[in-house]
């Protein structure tokens, strides 16, 4: 029997989940450890070419189908190409996770923000990333090309 909105401790976290890895998984883990019901806003194509100067590799809606599948996550939603802030202001959060590599995010100013839309969520940053070699997109991504080079260098020759 799920237990009413009223009781259900609802956790949000978000991030562009590009090449799923080690370090996404605790962190949507940990999240789901704060509450009830952990909803993760997928960040939009757009969205993540603006903010890192590049396209991701995996389209948006592919991204939020894969988060989506992971054990910890009760829902995945792509976020608002207008305003970050669209989705939170929707779900109403009880806690809000930022992941360490979200430096975009001021804990104190996003409370300030939300405090304006009548929101008090807890705001807590996930510190612990697990260490592992490939606990990053990029380092994924660096890996494939050096392999990819090598392989294609050995080939020629």
């Amino acid at each position: 029997m799920e237990k009413d909105r009223n009781v259900k401790k609802r956790v949000i976290t978000a991030g562009t989940f590009d090449i799923l890895h080690p370090g996404h998984y605790e962190i949507l883990k940990f999240a789901k450890s704060l509450g009830d019901e952990l909803i993760v806003i997928i960040a939009r194509d757009k969205t993540v070419e603006r903010l890192k100067g590049r396209k991701p590799i995996i389209p948006e809606n592919q991204r939020r189908e894969m988060v989506e599948a992971l054990k910890p996550v009760d829902k995945a939603i792509l976020g608002s190409l207008n305003n970050k802030l669209e989705p939170i202001l929707k779900l109403k959060p009880d806690i809000i996770v930022l992941g360490p590599d979200q430096m975009t995010f001021d804990e104190e100013t996003l409370k300030k923000e939300l405090e304006k839309h009548n929101l008090h969520p807890k705001i807590v940053r996930f510190k612990n990333y697990k260490k592992c070699p490939f606990h990053s997109s990029f380092d994924i991504v660096k890996e494939i090309v050096k392999r990819y080079c090598n392989n294609k260098e050995k080939n020629v020759n």
